[in-house]
């Protein structure tokens, strides 16, 4: 079926769809992975986003059980130069076009991945449509350029109600702002006691929980957007340890008297470096967000900066000063990515023991 893709400032490109016949606007993004794609478009954190994969081949080894990061993909549409309709590998159970009917999401295949980056590096990230061609491709770039942003991302993607997976170890509540499953993986295999509750969820209802710490998940969008979850973070800092992972990172910077601003084109790929500056040890992480926290503005804080991104000098880390609260931009989980990172839930847990041990001397 023949298919378009339109962005805001009038470019047209002509595709073959796959993946479920509808049309479908979001802002256009990309992603440099070269592997992973089943994970990529199940991460929360891309709801409401067309995702672009720059790697040409997508779908060679098709959809399996174990890799979702999440059971409903919340992508708006995907974008790929090729697509394999007959992929083979011995775990694969579908393929991607299968999957993507399945979940009511259009694709289009056969655009120039290249081009398109590079015009969003250029110019940025811009909101763009796949429809049927041909359709009148002014009046929908007209009409994306007239549409207001999304501000609800975190509230569609995070978990409605808590839900309880029985540990042996600390009691952990992970607050859902759009939470990536290798997140809930990486405490489950540290035998962690834990609690999911939604976004919204206040600090007097989690302290009622009797957690040992909190940790605050990725999730999409502007974090400006989830008041309430900065408001739940503020009132946690100094009460309880506590963790923030990508938008997690962003929100305990904003509760603690930091901004925020959105990046050009945004960090999103398996391959980014990160400098620890205490260290100087080099991490190459897995990245997706599209706003980051404005390093001048820590001044005024109680937080300090612990890690930068190699490629542009953005904030990457921080810790607060005096209590038991850090973060970073990155994804220590990774999936799909390199687990370089993966140390820092080993830290959240040692966080967790002192904190304890400090109480019952306390006692």
């Amino acid at each position: 079926m023949n298919k378009q893709l339109v962005l805001e400032d009038g470019t047209v490109l002509k595709g073959e769809g796959f993946g479920a016949d509808v049309p479908m606007s979001g802002e256009v993004v990309f992603n440099t992975g070269m592997t992973g794609y089943q994970e990529i478009l199940s991460d929360p954190s891309y709801c409401g986003q067309i995702v672009m994969l720059t790697y040409p081949l997508i779908g060679n080894y098709g959809i399996n059980r174990d890799d979702f990061e999440s059971l409903l993909p919340a992508i708006a549409g995907l974008i790929v130069r090729e697509v394999e309709f007959e992929p083979s590998h011995w775990r694969e159970q579908e393929s991607l076009h299968e999957l993507l009917l399945a979940k009511n999401i259009p694709g289009i295949a056969g655009v120039d991945t290249r081009m398109l980056t590079r015009k969003i590096r250029a110019h940025g990230t811009l909101r763009g449509r796949i429809c049927e061609a041909p359709l009148d491709s002014e009046a929908i770039a007209a009409e994306l350029r007239a549409g207001a942003p999304l501000t609800d991302q975190v509230s569609r993607v995070s978990v409605k109600a808590p839900y309880h997976v029985p540990g042996k170890g600390k009691r952990v509540a992970l607050v859902d702002c759009g939470m990536k499953h290798g997140i809930l993986q990486s405490l489950i295999e540290r035998e962690c006691d834990v609690v999911v509750v939604p976004y919204n969820t206040s600090a007097e209802e989690i302290f009622r929980l009797g957690v040992d710490g909190v940790l605050v998940s990725n999730g999409p969008g502007n974090p400006v957007d989830v008041p309430e979850t900065v408001e739940t973070v503020r009132a946690l800092i100094g009460e309880v340890p506590l963790f923030g992972i990508c938008l997690g990172h962003q929100l305990l910077a904003l509760a603690s008297g930091a901004t925020t601003s959105k990046l050009k084109f945004g960090h999103r790929g398996s391959n980014h470096p990160v400098r620890e500056l205490d260290t100087g040890r080099i991490d190459i992480t897995a990245q997706n967000h599209g706003y980051t926290v404005d390093r001048d503005s820590l001044k005024s804080t109680q937080l300090e900066l612990t890690h930068e991104a190699v490629n542009d000098g953005t904030v990457e880390g921080l810790r607060h000063k005096e209590e038991q609260a850090f973060s970073v931009q990155y994804h220590p989980e990774a999936s799909p990515g390199p687990h370089d990172a993966s140390r820092l839930f080993d830290l959240f847990i040692e966080m967790m023991d002192e904190t304890s041990k400090k109480q019952r001397v306390l006692v």
